[in-house]
């Protein structure tokens, strides 16, 4: 059984080869999938499983104790089991399986459903998923010219693009939200919001729209307008039905229904949904779930297995 850290593994994994295994885990049977929440205010301990014939199965679970002075707020760590003979294969550090398969979730959202070549990415939001989204499209859309960053904070928006300044090739910041969605060939949002922040009157034609935010069943990033106009995509609908603010807020209003969300990852990942046409605004819902940390993890503990081949090799 391998035990693997963040710092051992982080600097060893590409978006490329977390995107391509997210892709490929979507072409095997549909996962199982089952959550649990603890909670003793304000702590809690969600545990999240995936079983996927022809893969294996996982459990992460990561506890939340957002009063924490010396030590994170987020723990946890991942278990991924053997699917043939359910031997236990690895522990793998929460956080790094978190960074990468939620970027890894998105930028490939993106790949399937934005229009090639893009030239300008906005970024709104400037917290950790962010660094995460940056360094993920820079890799993956080698055409993007610009990337802007926009935060509520102005300061936090300025500070990651100082960051990022010496890898991307050109990184800005941007103080009026409307004008910025409007120039974008491709926004993604990670944060916080609860009532609407986008609004569908500023997005030209041929958007893609990356949504990360409003994981809770009260939040959203996206107004009815922008729901209603774009062509609408989730990461899955096991994950995002019936918990997602972002998509079940408009269906319980009527707004929309669920025919609306014309495909998830088993759809896109098959060529069975796709985007329209070039002037289709696209919309993609990451919404997570297990299934994807056990994607993610298998590609972590495959990179880790490679490595240390190499280096037993290397000595003998």
């Amino acid at each position: 059984m391998q035990t693997i850290s963040f710092s051992q593994a982080d600097p060893h994994l590409t978006w490329t080869a977390i995107t391509k295994a997210i892709h490929e885990g979507h072409l095997l049977p549909r996962a199982e999938i089952g959550d649990l929440l603890l909670q003793e205010a304000p702590n809690a301990l969600l545990s999240r499983g995936a079983w996927i014939k022809g893969l294996g199965m996982a459990m992460k679970s990561m506890s939340v104790f957002p009063e924490n002075k010396s030590l994170p707020s987020i723990q946890g760590g991942v278990l991924v089991f053997d699917g043939e003979n359910g031997s236990l294969k690895a522990v793998i550090d929460g956080i790094l399986v978190t960074k990468w398969k939620t970027a890894g979730d998105s930028v490939l959202g993106a790949k399937l459903l934005a229009n090639p070549n893009p030239k300008k990415h906005l970024m709104i939001g400037a917290g950790t998923v962010a660094a995460s989204i940056l360094d993920a499209y820079h890799e993956i859309f080698p055409s993007i010219e610009e990337f802007v960053i926009y935060n509520r904070t102005p300061k936090r928006a300025e500070e990651l693009a100082t960051q990022f300044s010496p890898k991307l090739p050109n990184v800005t910041v941007a103080t009026d939200l409307a004008e910025a969605c409007g120039q974008a060939d491709i926004i993604t949002s990670a944060t916080m919001a609860i009532e609407p922040i986008i609004k569908g009157e500023w997005i030209k034609e041929g958007t893609h729209l990356d949504l990360i935010g409003a994981f809770k069943p009260n939040m959203r990033e996206a107004d009815d307008t922008l729901i209603t106009k774009a062509e609408l995509f989730v990461d899955s609908r096991e994950t995002t039905f019936k918990h997602i603010g972002e998509i079940e807020i408009p269906i319980q209003q009527g707004t929309i229904e669920k025919h609306d969300v014309l495909g998830d990852f088993y759809d896109l990942c098959t060529s069975t949904a796709k985007r329209s046409s070039e002037k289709a605004i696209t919309l993609f819902k990451n919404g997570g779930g297990a299934h994807l940390d056990l994607m993610t993890s298998l590609e972590i503990y495959r990179t880790i297995e490679k490595i240390t081949y190499s280096k037993k090799n290397t000595k003998t």
